[in-house]
């Protein structure tokens, strides 16, 4: 009798043990469902911001597509105004041009070159040991992009501004694209193909 009651108190606590189990299991397999589903919405947040973006289309005709990578595009030069800072970035045919002595000699940009003028308002640097601006706020995306065929009347080259609003984190193109300083201000660079600055030594 003894032993058909430990059997019994055996079976009872293995069965406990065997539910306790299934239970935590249930919470792992819960939270990894539900972590899961947060990245997702993170990836899917994260794709239609990305896509809102380039999905703009400027006044003249720029896609902001076109420039899809500028982000992490080499550094061309640098610039700066008492309001402005500017960062010069272009994709890897332009900088490949640049590399191999284009504009000097009158050479011109191959199509498909594209820059990006990145622009900041600044900001005092409150940790550096020494007076300093910094970014503070981005503002506008500048872009050209080299297309004999589409742009012919421009020296071959597309302009369009991109503008930045921080507090809604969404860009727009800028209606006054066209009078933005575009070809107008270009022509002044005409014999360096339109191109104000030169791939600073590095």
């Amino acid at each position: 009798m003894h032993e058909i009651t430990s059997r019994s108190a055996t079976q009872k606590h293995l069965g406990h043990r065997l539910g306790i189990r299934a239970a935590l299991k249930r919470i792992v397999a819960f939270n990894i469902g539900a972590a899961t589903l947060v990245l997702l919405a993170v990836s899917v947040a994260g794709a239609v911001c990305a896509q809102g973006k380039y999905s703009l289309i400027s006044p003249s005709g720029v896609a902001f597509s076109d420039f899809k990578g500028y982000e992490d595009w080499a550094t061309v030069s640098s610039a700066r105004t008492d309001e402005v800072l500017k960062v010069i970035v272009a994709n890897p045919t332009m900088i490949g041009a640049f590399k191999a002595g284009v504009p000097g000699g009158g050479q011109t940009f191959p199509d498909g070159s594209m820059i990006v003028k990145l622009q900041w308002k600044p900001k005092k640097s409150t940790e550096a040991q020494f007076a300093v601006d910094v970014p503070d706020v981005f503002t506008q995306a500048f872009v050209m992009e080299k297309d004999s065929k589409r742009f012919p009347k421009t020296g071959g080259w597309g302009y369009a501004v991109f503008n930045y609003d921080p507090s809604s984190d969404k860009f727009t193109a800028d209606p006054k694209s066209f009078s933005d300083c575009g070809d107008a201000c270009h022509k002044a660079v005409k014999s360096k193909d339109y191109i104000f600055h030169p791939y600073e030594k590095r």
